[in-house]
């Protein structure tokens, strides 16, 4: 029986054999890089697609950050309160406070349609009436390129990612809000967050024009700490006046989430196990030809004595080494390709549309990595088996 070394030895060998004969049947190797090529290249482009959707709803909310919802309400789309009620939340425990007063902004969110720039078609954009205390309660807005719109004011700045996906929403252009035209005064960032998909205006201005009288759909507030959050909570939760649903706006976030998420991450990989099928069968064709075409070197090595063993494990190395180089290739183009792209797209759960940018994180690369390996090991099994049952005698009288 070979030792251990001699054993590694053979596998070396017979494995550099069989890729040193890859030119002599490059065609079906290039079909196989180019299937595992595509199959990871996919998976990660979609997966990517949530990674960014899910990454800009987790930069949204700051540990210190509430949102306040009517009791049962799942968005702001389906909640609601009077001005009464707002100002008993402003006025809650745990609330941070300025000069100005608490750092609470009650905020009415509407749905306005836009043009996509890239489609030109309809888009439900949304339009946030938010209070003074909003620009503390979210102390990463900054404005990037006109000026703060004016309390009172029929006039609207635009988060960075709406100005990138949507129409005429340039600083001195205007856009139509109910039934009169409102100038873009103005282009912010928020850190990356949600925000930067949203419209602002002054909510007591929005009210009007939309004939929502004193109502408003949800509290942002700002916390004296993260940890004054229970305290809050309980406040609230406990108070007769009210009928409220409180959350860390981290929280909220996530849970808005979860269905596009979701969605998407189901359907990568649904889509990318349709393609592997024919990314296994690629790579089975690869290999079968490799041990036909070297049926005579696979007997002879094992006439000098190479075992069964080596031969199958260096098929199988073959096969997964072929498979890798697709797959890298295939993360590659993913990366490169869509890294950054940005795009817009419905968040089903408050039907408005979310900007964001793909997210090729490490991890989905590695993912799609370890399923390309998975392909060549799957494709070159049976060939590997094939190949170290080949009858010796029969083989090496074979032409």
């Amino acid at each position: 029986m070979a030792g251990p070394v001699n054993w590694f030895s053979q596998v070396a060998a017979t494995t550099r054999f069989g890729l040193l004969s890859v030119p002599q049947r490059l065609g079906s190797v290039l079909a196989a890089l180019v299937g595992v090529a595509g199959v990871v290249g996919v998976l990660v482009a979609v997966l990517s697609m949530a990674a960014g959707f899910k990454q800009v709803m987790a930069t949204s909310g700051s540990a210190d950050a509430a949102i306040v919802l009517r009791g049962g309400a799942d968005s702001e789309m389906v909640s609601g309160f009077m001005r009464e009620n707002t100002r008993i939340i402003a006025d809650a425990p745990g609330v941070a406070r300025s000069s100005n007063g608490p750092l609470a902004s009650a905020e009415l969110f509407v749905i306005m349609n836009l043009l996509k720039r890239s489609t030109l078609t309809d888009a439900n954009v949304p339009i946030r009436g938010v209070e003074p205390a909003a620009f503390q309660v979210r102390d990463d807005i900054k404005i990037l390129n006109g000026r703060p719109f004016q309390w009172g004011k029929n006039e609207v700045i635009v988060g960075v990612g709406a100005a990138q996906e949507f129409a005429n929403l340039e600083v001195g252009k205007s856009i139509q809000v109910a039934h009169s035209e409102w100038p873009v005064v103005g282009i912010f960032s928020a850190g990356g967050g949600m925000a930067e998909s949203e419209i602002w205006t002054d909510a007591t201005v929005l009210q009007g024009a939309y004939n929502r009288g004193d109502s408003f759909q949800s509290v942002r507030t700002k916390l004296v700490s993260p940890e004054a959050f229970d305290r809050f909570k309980d406040a609230l939760t406990t108070d007769p006046r009210l009928n409220v649903k409180v959350m860390r706006q981290s929280e909220y976030y996530a849970e808005q989430s979860t269905v596009l998420t979701a969605m998407i991450t189901t359907l990568g990989y649904l889509i990318a196990s349709l393609m592997a099928v024919g990314a296994v069968f690629g790579a089975l064709n690869t290999m079968y030809t490799a041990v036909s075409t070297r049926t005579r070197e696979i007997a002879t090595l094992r006439a000098l004595g190479f075992g069964t063993a080596a031969v199958l494990v260096s098929v199988m190395l073959e096969s997964m080494c072929v498979a890798l180089i697709g797959g890298a290739f295939g993360a590659a183009l993913a990366y490169f390709g869509f890294n950054g792209f940005h795009t817009a797209t419905m968040n089903w759960q408050s039907f408005s549309q979310v900007t964001f940018a793909f997210h090729v994180t490490p991890q989905l690369l590695a993912r799609g990595i370890m399923l390309s390996g998975l392909i060549g090991l799957v494709g070159g099994l049976f060939p590997a088996i094939r190949a170290a049952r080949l009858p010796i005698a029969a083989a090496l009288r074979e032409l």
